[in-house]
């Protein structure tokens, strides 16, 4: 217990001096440093940077209703599919919140409609929801009359959409608000279908918005640009399985409701420059919707196609022949900002479902300022207080005890600079606790050496025993302390979350400190000094 070989002096160190250099980041600026030491400091939370809070939310029946268009798509392609012995079946189809409705448009030689077929080629593309069993089916298919099928969506579907739907959500949000991936960002789920976005440093929440409001949706549809048909739709008289909209350059266009290509056929977007060097957005389709975009552009050559985003058409070119590779543009009368914007959205995809912001706060950098003011100084105080009683109370043990509570402050920001993990107002509560924890391991020890000395052992005997007996105890205490932490981070969220982690890591460093480098100053003054007792 009391024997430190070269060994472990040399590890005890070295974790100490990993400690030292992980957290000066957090003390000096360390630009100028070697390549491999550290140069960013511990994030700030928002309560300690200041920035923007947003509650948002994605509401069932828009999931799924998305869920039953991108379905419908693939129901078009199963009852258009030609087979040697079976005309082919077209259909309408017709989606009205958590329904959609296959009407059978051509009949046999005696008048009825192949229902039972269509119904067995839906179900061989109705296969089972991400997060849900093998075998199983997302959607239930039903005869709904002589010419009609109805396609509804199970409770159990629907909590698997839901929770399908809001971890995209949080996917999407997070490349939208932080595309490179270097912001400080926190989005943590709340309940079935809400999230919380935190942004520090973020001074426009609008901005924010902005680019969260848009539902991020990009379609590719043949357009029908005849007059006729379009004055009759202005008129009131849609084209069946056609819809009216328009975009900015182009005026209202008809186009066909079921896309050929959708957002999930896009690999990556990136804001670029024409011939002329204004701004513009450039995609890449992956090579399913490579092969489905040279499909259709050989299938209609001599027609438009309309690229559209979030019901705007952007631009409908036309189609003079069959493009191959999967390489797109949309020009434009683009800001940079706006096409970085843009290309952002689209590269992010599609939402599953309109977010909708519940809750918004802004919160000042001064406010923030504040708070590290404050919580800085609650922990000098309570450090220095602490540090005065145990000198006090137990001499040089307690100098050691000083000397292991300040490294225990160290190995916490080292680990949170390792982590890459946020420091919020609770957090700083954390760091503060585990110093009153660090404390009680080290007033353990030094009463249970006191009782030994009390009895007659010897110094050495009674620091031997004292570590020995105490370490049940101090044990014991952290571990359920720990488990509460645990518990704490997996069913808390924001700043519940931060408290739990600064909680766990210095239960950690404060056992190693506090058993381990406290005993190791021990041993080495007990072999220097050689006295006689510990004047506890």
């Amino acid at each position: 217990m009391l024997q430190f070989p070269a060994w472990k002096v040399l590890l005890v160190l070295a974790v100490l001096a990993w400690g030292v250099v992980m957290s000066l980041p957090n003390a000096v600026n360390m630009s100028g440093a070697p390549d491999w030491v550290p140069k960013k400091s511990v994030n700030l939370g928002l309560d300690l940077r200041g920035g923007v809070y947003l509650e948002m939310e994605i509401r069932p029946e828009e999931v799924i209703s998305g869920r039953l268009d991108v379905f419908a798509r693939d129901v078009r392609s199963a009852l258009m599919e030609r087979t040697d012995t079976t005309a082919p079946v077209l259909h309408l189809a017709e989606v009205s919140g958590r329904t959609m409705t296959i009407k059978l448009t051509r009949a046999d030689a005696s008048g009825n409609y192949p229902v039972d077929e269509a119904i067995a080629r839906i179900e061989k593309v109705n296969g089972p929801v991400e997060g849900g069993l093998a075998g199983g089916k997302t959607f239930d298919v039903a005869r709904a009359g002589p010419d009609r099928i109805s396609i509804t969506v199970p409770a159990n579907s629907e909590n698997l959409m839901m929770a399908d739907a809001l971890a995209k959500t949080e996917t999407i949000v997070r490349r939208r608000i932080d595309p490179d991936g270097v912001a400080e960002i926190s989005i943590t789920r709340s309940g079935s279908n809400r999230l919380i976005l935190e942004a520090p440093g973020e001074p426009n929440p609008q901005r924010l918005k902005d680019l969260l409001s848009r539902d991020g949706r990009m379609t590719f549809n043949i357009v029908d640009d005849s007059t006729t048909s379009i004055l009759a739709a202005q008129a009131g008289v849609v084209k069946p399985g056609f819809r009216l909209i328009s975009g900015p350059t182009t005026g209202p266009l008809l186009i066909r409701s079921i896309p050929e290509i959708v957002g999930s056929d896009i690999a990556s977007a990136s804001q670029g420059n024409d011939e002329a060097n204004r701004p513009q957005i450039n995609f890449r389709l992956n090579s399913n919707g490579a092969r489905k975009f040279f499909e259709t552009t050989r299938s209609n050559t001599g027609k438009r196609f309309a690229i559209v985003l979030d019901d705007s058409i952007m631009s409908a070119p036309s189609i003079n022949e069959p493009i191959p590779g999967g390489n797109v543009r949309i020009t434009g009368d683009f800001t940079i900002e706006e096409a970085q914007d843009l290309a952002a959205i689209i590269s992010a995809g599609e939402m599953p479902a309109k977010v909708q912001f519940l809750d918004q706060r802004v919160v000042s950098s001064t406010l923030g300022e504040d708070s590290i003011r404050s919580g800085y100084l609650a922990a000098v105080v309570g450090l220095a207080l602490v540090g005065c009683f145990m000198i006090l109370a137990y001499g040089a043990q307690g100098v050691f005890a000083v000397a292991s509570l300040a490294m225990n402050i160290v190995l916490i920001f080292a680990s949170l600079t390792l982590l890459n993990a946020t420091l919020t107002l609770p957090g700083i509560a954390g760091i503060i606790l585990t110093i009153g924890m660090a404390v009680d391991a080290n007033v353990l020890v030094f009463e249970r050496i006191r009782e030994e000395q009390r009895n007659g052992r010897s110094i050495w005997t009674a620091v031997q025993a004292g570590y020995e007996r105490a370490l049940i105890t101090i044990l014991d205490s952290n571990i359920t302390t720990l488990f509460a932490a645990g518990i704490l981070y997996a069913l808390g969220s924001g700043p519940v979350k931060g408290f739990a982690v600064t909680l766990a890591l210095g239960i950690i460093t404060s056992v190693f400190t506090a058993f381990i480098f406290t005993r190791m100053l021990t041993v080495f003054w007990m072999k220097i000094a050689k006295p006689k007792r510990f004047a506890i």
